[in-house]
């Protein structure tokens, strides 16, 4: 294949895509939904404009060719979501990375991940096939696997995402635990804690405290509150946090000792993890040793010894 007829090919391709496009986004095309038809008559009278009303957020820095395209991505993106009953779970796990995006956003960013790796590798496909210098069978995978990876990747950095804020929710929490034992031991109530805690501390698990107290702000009660916050995080020690404070608003049991017994809780662990850590480091650092200087420092150790037994003979 020659560069004009790969350039070629690559000229039709885009051609037909922009036109299949046209065609699709034609009102013919997308027909009205019953949702779409009854949404005037249900919709509450606003006296405002909507051309005053902000402009969706961009998920890409394309700008404008993101707004032309969204319609499109957005139908694939619900029709993605028809294959995926992980819907509820992938909630989850986005209010676990503290992200604000729902799930439709996210798997738009998937989908454009999978198309950016699926263009630039055909891009380079399409080059190394001018050149001469790889089959079409190989190229199509090779395309098609930069593609899947590009979709996997992002989910791949969104548990990146988790690990990372647990570990600094974690390392967080005995600081604010003991500083609402304290808060508690000076007689404030368990809301009037987590106010001071919002207003002192920055974090992460700070910044979830904030979110039970606006709850609370807003008329849920507070061990409602606590327990989403449970449900969000996902975490042991402060699913057992929550359980301490439920316990002690509906019992009237001691808080302030079970809030430090439970940073104290969190410090050994911390402790065991660096100790399993370590013990896992050291087991890695034989590798290197083993394979690389012991090997050497044998050689060293023996060669000479060979060379004058060679030179004596």
């Amino acid at each position: 294949m020659t560069p004009v007829l790969a350039l070629a090919a690559l000229a039709g391709l885009l051609l037909g895509v922009g036109l299949w496009l046209v065609v699709v986004r034609l009102p013919a095309m997308r027909p009205v939904t019953l949702t779409q038809r009854i949404a005037p008559q249900l919709r509450a009278v606003d006296v405002r404009s909507r051309l005053l009303a902000e402009a969706p957020a961009d998920l890409t820095p394309f700008g404008a060719l993101e707004r032309i395209l969204r319609p499109l991505l957005a139908d694939a993106v619900s029709w993605s979501h028809r294959f995926n009953p992980a819907a509820a779970t992938l909630a989850g796990r986005l209010a676990q990375a503290g992200r604000g995006q729902t799930t439709t956003d996210f798997r738009a960013q998937q989908l454009l991940w999978a198309a950016g790796a699926l263009a630039g590798s055909t891009l380079v496909m399409v080059l190394l096939a001018a050149a001469g210098s790889v089959d079409p069978p190989l190229a199509v995978v090779l395309i098609l696997g930069c593609a899947v990876l590009g979709f996997v990747g992002r989910d791949y950095l969104l548990s990146a995402d988790i690990r990372r804020r647990e570990a600094r929710m974690l390392a967080e929490f005995p600081s604010l635990a003991e500083l609402m034992a304290l808060a508690v031991s000076a007689g404030e109530s368990t809301t009037g804690a987590l106010e001071r805690i919002c207003r002192t501390a920055r974090g992460e698990l700070a910044g979830e405290f904030g979110l039970v107290l606006a709850a609370t702000r807003a008329g849920k009660p507070l061990v409602d509150a606590l327990q989403e916050f449970s449900h969000r995080t996902r975490l042991a020690p402060l699913a057992r946090f929550v359980d301490g404070i439920t316990v002690a608003v509906q019992r009237g049991t001691p808080l302030a000792d079970v809030l430090r017994a439970q940073a104290q809780d969190v410090r050994d662990l911390a402790k065991r993890d660096l100790m399993e850590s370590a013990g896992k480091k050291e087991i890695a650092m034989m590798v290197p040793l083993v394979f690389g200087v012991l090997p050497l420092t044998v050689l060293f150790a023996v060669y000479p010894g060979i060379a004058l037994i060679t030179i004596g003979f």
